[in-house]
This record gives structure tokens, sequence and C-alpha cells, in this order.
């Protein structure tokens, strides 16, 4: 069965890479005219797109074959290989012939969305959270089904950025049904997204310590995710809406959402599962750092150069020397307080032992020492045995607890 999952699992991924790097290369080699420079994205998003697809595709071949018996690692797998198709479909628009064939595969990229859905609704065990979530896993189907259906045979190619004439479609009134179909599949895709989201909810309620660790490190992806697209969001606000910044928005979303399948991976694997708080610490830190740092830069530029009249290169020196001599006591006294609130367990623990180290500078007594290091550790981390062996010239000893 091993062996079998395999060859199955990675040979869908030798068929995404190809895909993949097919497209990427051309689309690399042949820009697209000015006209239609703006479906094909700059070579920031392109990179960004690439790493996407390429994690989607590798931690599902990866999770296929480690655990074939569940259908997460499929999944991604299929997602992987809709969005390579989709790839393909934006290489085909080079081709005069092939335009209309590569406007017309645009719907596998919700195809790959919609494959996600199932992915956080079985996640991470590869089972529902309970029976009545089927009504959403069904409706979630239908949804894909329906999109696929009414994309194939609507009377124009709807996922084309102008109005294209299918030439597979159906005329008349089953036509005009297979275009409200594709509409309403549409919402019936984003509504399920938004379910199987809550879903998480409800399962982390329930959940043991294991399976919320778990749940910590997808939602931690997506939140990373959620961040990059609010900071594209403020980008274009700041600057004004571009193709560059379009391009920009479109690498940052991408980028961050190759993050979601190695969470996934991560959590179904369980490697280094119980670094998530560390790694939540860490980031939460460093976020509130830079913000605290760049205000702090920003506002001594400005008062230097408006207010004391310093010119701008002094006054941006000075800056940035502060901001240098601020980092290390910021980050100590934001560590702390955030290691308080997301890493408790981490930061009791440290209090622990730094009271242990300052009481033992004042102790002698070797029985004493023991006994209160046997506490501490079965304290902080609850083990089943604490065992202390103490070094003599003559021999040894040892004492449990």
């Amino acid at each position: 069965m091993t062996r079998a999952a395999f060859w199955r699992a990675w040979s869908v991924w030798a068929v995404t890479m190809a895909l993949t790097v097919i497209a990427s290369g051309y689309d690399a080699l042949h820009p697209l005219p000015a006209k239609l420079a703006e479906q094909d994205g700059n070579g920031l998003d392109m990179v960004a797109g690439l790493t996407f697809i390429i994690a989607f595709a590798t931690v599902g071949a990866l999770l296929a074959w480690k655990r074939p018996g569940n259908p997460i690692g499929w999944l991604l797998s299929g997602s992987g290989l809709a969005y390579a198709l989709g790839g393909v479909s934006e290489m085909l628009i080079h081709f005069p012939g092939m335009m209309t064939l590569g406007n017309w595969l645009g719907w596998t990229w919700l195809v790959g969305l919609g494959l996600c859905v199932f992915v956080v609704l079985l996640f991470p065990a590869g089972r529902l959270p309970s029976r009545r979530w089927r009504p959403v896993a069904w409706a979630a189907g239908a949804a894909l089904a329906g999109w696929v259906l009414g994309n194939a045979f609507a009377p124009t190619i709807t996922s084309a950025s102008q109005p294209l004439s299918n030439p597979v479609g159906v005329s008349g009134a089953p036509g005009k049904i297979f275009a409200v179909m594709a509409g309403v599949s549409a919402a019936l895709v984003a509504a399920t997204a938004l379910a199987a989201v809550l879903s998480l909810v409800f399962r982390y309620r329930k959940a043991q310590a294991a399976e919320r660790a778990q749940l910590r490190w997808l939602v931690y992806a997506g939140a990373l995710t959620a961040a990059a697209v609010v900071a594209g969001l403020l980008a274009a606000q700041i600057v004004g809406t571009n193709s560059t910044i379009t391009n920009l928005q479109n690498a940052l979303g991408s980028g961050a959402a190759a993050l979601v399948p190695v969470a996934i991976g991560i959590a179904v694997l369980r490697y280094r599962l119980y670094d998530i708080d560390r790694v939540i610490s860490r980031t939460v830190t460093y976020a509130i750092i830079t913000g605290l740092l760049v205000g702090v830069y920003a506002g001594l530029v400005l008062l230097a150069t408006h207010v004391l009249r310093v010119r701008t290169p002094v006054a941006v020196a000075a800056a940035t020397l502060a901001a240098a001599a601020l980092f290390s006591p910021v980050r100590r006294r934001v560590q702390r307080r955030v290691d308080r609130r997301f890493n408790r367990a981490r930061y009791d623990a440290d209090q622990i032992a730094a009271a242990f180290a300052a009481r033992l500078k004042d102790t002698v007594d070797l029985s004493s020492v023991r006994d209160d290091l046997t506490g501490i550790v079965a304290h902080a981390l609850e083990p089943a045995h604490v065992s202390v062996w103490i070094s003599r010239p003559q021999g040894g000893s040892r004492a449990g607890a």
C-alpha cells in the first residue's frame, strides 16, 4: 500500500511540476503584449504564483505518500494540479489560435480553491467534525460540479476578462441556465468556504491538546495570509491602484498563501507540532517591534527635519541610530509580555527556573537543592517520574521522586 501510494502521489506531483515549469518558463521567455500584460503579471507575481503551486503540490504528495488514508494529501495534490492547469491556461493566451481555449480553462483556478474547502472541513484527521457538517460537504461538492458545468457550457466564457463566445457553449434557454449555474456555484463555493472556517471553531472547542496545536498551525498560516492581503490593500490605498500595485497585491497574497499547505503538512505529520506557541509569540513580538520602531524612526525624522530644521541626511542617520539602540531593550520587554499571553507554558517555566536559580545562590545543603530541583521540574514539566544523579569522587548516588 505504501509503495502504491508513493507512485500515485509523486506521479501527480511530477505532472503538476511539468505543467508548471512549462507554463512559467514560456511566460518568462515570451511576455505578453502590453494590452494583455495585466493578465500575466510581472516577475514577482510569477515567482509567488510558482511558489504557491509548488507548496500545494509538494506537501500534497508528501501527505498522500505518508498518510494515504487521510484524504487531505490527495486534496492538496488535486488543488496543486488545478492551479497548474490554470497556469497552462495563461500560457495558451500567448497563442492567437489557442486564446479561446486558454480563457475557457480559467475555471480551473476556482476548482483548486473549492478543493481547499474540503481540506479545511476535514482537517486535521481527514474526517468531518460531526455528521451535522455533511450538508456543507455535499453543498461544496455540488458547488464545484455546478461551477465546472456552468463554465464549460455557458454561451460565453465567464472567466475571461472580456466577454468571449464559448465554442462549446449551449445557446438558448439551456445556455442561460448554465450561465446562472456558474454564478450561483461561485457564490456557493464562497459560502461553504466560510462554513468550513467556522467548523474549525467547533472542532477547536472539543479538541484535545494535540489537535488544538494542529488547528493553531492552520489558523496561524491563515492569519499571515490575511495580513498579507490587508497589507496589499493598504498599499493600494496609500500609493494608488496601478498594474504594479495590483501585481504586488497578487504576489503578497500568493506568497503568504503558500504557507497554508506547509502549516497543514506540519500539523498532519505532527512535525515539531508544539513549536506553534513559540512561532506565534515570535511573530507577534517582531510585528509589534517593527511597528514601534518604524513609528519612532518616522517621528524622529519628521521632528528633526520639520521642527528642528536639521538636514535630512543627519536626521535620517540619527533616527536610524536611535531605532537600532532601542531594538534590544524593546524586544526584551515586548517578548516578556507576548510570552505571558501567547506562550504561557514557556513563560511559566522560565519564571520557575529563574526563581530556582535565585534560591540556589544561597543554598549549600545538597539534599535541599535536590528536593527543590525535583519539585521545580515536577511543577514546570509535570513528568511521570523525576530522577537526579549526583556525582561524587568515590562513586555516585541517585535520588528519585
